[in-house]
């Protein structure tokens, strides 16, 4: 008896446990939600790292405010004149005599070697010059007739102005960026960068490009520098001057010659600009600047001026003040006007009042929606009053807002000039 339950009691020892069954449902559904939760969790991480960073970043690293652009030109620099060549010796026997000062002229012979010496410090004076200019390249991407991708490449002289601390600004012609799907900088060295539109005038043909700083090596840094802006009045008139980019259509091209003529102006849209002209030959599309013999940059090369094959430049004194706006981003207003200065003597014999006289109105423009007519003195824009045509182009360019604005007009009735008022909204 005792023995068969003592077998019993191992048997039941022995006994399996059994185990619950696997419901494969439940745990397919806590497995998919434990994954749907780490998801969630690592999206919430990431956007709130995404929002946080900035802000910390700023907190411990302050960056500096990006300095806006003032363009400064330097003073004309006093150059030889052909009669400052001659020297000029005191003779001993005039110095002699008391009261007395006469001039003895020393014939000076120049020989092939001093030519040649002369050519030879020019072109090294272009060769720095040269570390402003870059080459922009505008690409162009369009369909052939298969439907297969090909690009138009064109290409301009570019001028370094300025540095505002985060970006490196670049003046071009627009003809090459106004159309281009994307734009590449070539600097002296080689270095090829992307830049980006920084500003652009239609009626000008200028723009300005940006490269920022962080993507420029520093090898190519130190080959480049900001170019030195020079005065472009009449005192350059006659003096020897050098064509830098493309001035004859190619890259890297250079010319030497003289100023010809500083008195000529072009009437742009809403913008007077006077044109520098000059004895050299240039090419077909020439780009590029004018540098005096001090290095400074007096004119932007004009493609296509108005002295047949002649270079011709837009004078850098007058443009400082439009690469500026476009160098900070600033939009250039435009009315559609062309127009010029009432001469003193008109004004005082014909009683045509003083201001922008209006010789042309552009098609389609706001100025022709408003009213403007060929004829017209433009003597006010908003509270600011106009004399002339060089201070209604200030005004317009001191304007921030797309916002109508009020111009005052005199038109000339069936005896005097009459005062209205037009209001304008800019393009």
């Amino acid at each position: 008896m005792e023995e068969k339950q003592t077998n019993q009691e191992i048997e039941f020892i022995k006994e399996k446990v059994k185990e619950r069954p696997l419901n494969r449902k439940k745990l397919l559904r806590r497995t998919i939600l434990t994954a749907s939760m780490a998801v969630i969790f690592g999206l919430i991480a990431c956007l709130t790292f995404l929002v946080l960073e900035p802000v910390f970043t700023n907190l411990l690293y302050p960056e500096e405010a990006k300095k806006p652009v003032e363009l400064q030109e330097e003073n004309p620099a006093e150059e030889m004149r052909p009669e400052d060549m001659i020297l000029e010796e005191e003779s001993p026997q005039d110095v002699s005599e008391p009261g007395a000062s006469s001039a003895v002229v020393e014939k000076v012979e120049l020989e092939m070697s001093d030519y040649q010496r002369l050519y030879r410090l020019m072109y090294g004076l272009a060769q720095e010059t040269a570390q402003s200019m870059v080459t922009v390249v505008g690409v162009e991407t369009d369909l052939d007739w298969f439907d297969n991708i090909y690009e138009n490449q064109g290409q301009s002289s570019g001028l370094i102005v300025a540095d505002n601390g985060e970006e490196l600004l670049i003046l071009t012609d627009n003809a090459v960026v106004a159309s281009a799907d994307s734009l590449q900088v070539v600097f002296s060295d080689g270095t090829r960068l992307d830049g980006t539109i920084k500003g652009q005038d239609e009626s000008s043909g200028l723009a300005v490009v940006s490269i920022l700083l962080e993507r420029i090596p520093s090898d190519t840094k130190e080959t480049i520098r900001t170019a030195v802006l020079g005065g472009s009045g009449s005192s350059i008139l006659a003096t020897p001057v050098i064509a830098l980019g493309r001035p004859l259509g190619n890259a890297d091209s250079i010319a030497y010659g003289m100023v010809t003529s500083v008195d000529a102006k072009v009437n742009l849209v809403d913008y007077n600009v006077r044109q520098l002209t000059t004895d050299m030959a240039g090419g077909r599309g020439a780009s590029g600047v004018l540098v005096n013999l001090t290095g400074q940059v007096i004119g932007m090369l004009q493609p296509e001026g108005d002295a047949g094959s002649l270079l011709t430049a837009y004078s850098m004194t007058d443009l400082r003040p439009l690469i500026e706006k476009l160098s900070n981003g600033g939009r250039i207003v435009h009315l559609g006007v062309t127009g010029t200065d009432v001469p003193e003597e008109i004004h005082e014999e014909l009683k045509v009042p003083l201001g922008a006289y209006v010789t042309e109105i552009q098609m389609d423009s706001p100025a022709m929606a408003a009213g403007i007519q060929s004829g017209d003195v433009i003597v006010g824009v908003e509270d600011v009053s106009v004399h002339s045509f060089a201070e209604y182009q200030e005004a317009l360019m001191n304007l921030t807002t797309d916002a109508p604005i009020t111009l005052s007009v005199m038109r000339q009735g069936s005896e005097t000039y009459q005062e209205m008022t037009v209001e304008v909204t800019p393009e």
